[in-house]
């Protein structure tokens, strides 16, 4: 960040989503719910794939990190913006924004890249089953996970660097809930074509190429499918990939609205009534997807609540 920032503004002023006061209660309920049903079921998602030992395969490894980020990514946003909702100045300073955006990017990134494995997973799985245990052994999916987790952090560490590195000399009112880049690039008093370009390239890459991973794992998938002879065959593996492709339309299409569309039609509100679904609300619904959808998650949720007694707050985020 550099000093002539600091000279003008010491601090960003987020403007919320409510102004009213009956509507500032009802929403603060509502993501208080939300965040608390994310933070359980995610928690109870990782746990359940911990102690059930046929859930110690690569796609549930891919889900305990998917359910990780869930609950860093929401982490990120969430509680911040429980603070805000009841607060008269919804005050964040330089740090605080750049590192919030710092956290949301690089964990976005991350998650875009673990359904990408996922599907490649899958793709694997079903088209290539005799290879499967040589092409996604337990140290190939280490490192994968970890290679999500390392270009997540260092594709935020150059696109906050550009953020960070714009004057603001301005107004410190931030149109949006949290310290995304779009509301930032629009607060800059100097020429951001630039930067929004470099960001939307990034942003691009990391969406689209993920995308492409797996719409092309899925044509493959949904083309073995088709030739499966056993119908249990075929229902097992619907259920499987229909809960993926579930939580990937989820994510992508609000995500896609948001950072891919042209600069020309952006509208902060729409913004910030799509960026509430991908922040809050889809890292909430992802355990229920695949826990609803999943018949093998669903049986060992049921081996586990029989078996063990757990906290009766892990059984009823389920």
């Amino acid at each position: 960040m550099t000093r002539r920032n600091h000279t003008s503004l010491t601090e960003f002023i987020l403007l919320g989503l409510a102004d009213t006061t009956e509507l500032q209660i009802v929403l603060f309920l509502l993501f208080l719910v939300i965040y608390t049903l994310t933070v359980l079921g995610n928690f109870a998602m990782i746990f359940l794939i911990k102690t059930d030992s046929r859930l110690h395969t690569p796609m549930y490894f891919f889900l305990a990190n998917l359910s990780f980020v869930d609950v860093c990514y929401s982490s990120t946003i969430t509680p911040k913006m429980l603070v805000d909702i009841l607060s008269e100045k919804k005050t964040i300073s330089f740090a605080g924004c750049f590192l919030q955006l710092y956290f949301f990017i690089a964990l976005a990134t991350t998650e875009c890249i673990l359904f990408g494995l996922m599907a490649y997973d899958r793709y694997v799985a079903i088209c290539n089953p005799l290879l499967y245990p040589l092409v996604m052994s337990r140290t190939i999916c280490l490192k994968m996970a970890a290679g999500a987790f390392i270009a997540g952090f260092l594709n935020s560490m150059v696109n906050t660097s550009y953020v960070s590195s714009l004057p603001f000399c301005s107004s410190n009112v931030i149109h949006h809930f949290f310290c995304d880049s779009p509301p930032l690039f629009r607060l800059s008093c100097s020429d951001t074509h630039l930067n929004e370009s470099i960001f939307s390239t990034f942003a691009g890459v990391n969406m689209v190429g993920s995308l492409l991973v797996i719409l092309t794992s899925y044509s493959y998938v949904l083309f073995s499918i088709c030739h499966i002879h056993s119908g249990e065959g075929r229902s097992k593996a619907f259920s499987t990939c229909g809960s993926h492709l579930t939580a990937i339309t989820l994510f992508y299409a609000t995500a896609i609205y948001t950072y891919l569309r042209p600069s020309s039609s952006y509208s902060l509100d729409q913004d910030k009534v799509a960026s509430v679904f991908y922040t809050v609300v889809i890292p909430m619904l992802n355990p229920l997807i695949y826990s609803l959808r999943n018949k093998e998650v669903k049986k060992a949720l049921w081996n586990v609540t029989t078996r063990t007694r757990i906290p009766s707050f892990l059984r009823f985020a389920w």
